[in-house]
């Protein structure tokens, strides 16, 4: 498991630190991608995910902090890497946060041997072009299958 420090913030890949309430309450009822999803998949996601990031406000080896932040990656760590359920707080946003966690998912990311991240955005963009994520080149060639029945 591994740490980064910026200011009074840190990031985790420890999965013990997650606020698994608030990150249910955040997909559930905020987020355009995962509106409604229930409790149980969330608990899924989080525990069958290679790695989770948590940012947090405050160290996290003190009695006081908060997280504020999440993105999780399904992966090999190998050959792909999927990097899904990003988000910060509303209340944290325009600190540089989000920028300041795909930089160091991308960077452990890379320093694992990962060839090839993907991740799927409505509205970010901008923020995922500043660390190298570019448009799918063919799109033409690639494919989902989405389980109608399951959320």
């Amino acid at each position: 498991m591994s740490q980064w420090y910026l200011d009074n913030f840190t990031i985790t890949t420890n999965k013990n630190y997650i606020d698994r309430n608030m990150v249910y309450k955040f997909l559930s009822e905020d987020s355009y991608w995962a509106k409604g999803i229930p409790r149980e998949t969330v608990e899924k996601s989080i525990d069958l995910s290679m790695v989770c990031y948590g940012i947090y406000d405050g160290d996290i080896n003190s009695e006081h902090y908060e997280q504020v932040g999440f993105a999780r990656v399904v992966s090999d760590l190998a050959t792909l890497a999927y990097v899904c359920d990003v988000f910060v707080l509303s209340q944290y946003r325009g600190k540089g946060l989000s920028k300041w966690l795909m930089e160091v998912m991308t960077s452990h990311l890379d320093s694992q041997g990962v060839r090839v991240m993907m991740l799927a955005t409505k509205d970010a963009h901008s923020l995922y072009e500043k660390i190298g994520f570019k448009s799918v080149e063919n799109p033409e060639i690639f494919m989902y299958r989405a389980n109608e029945k399951k959320s």
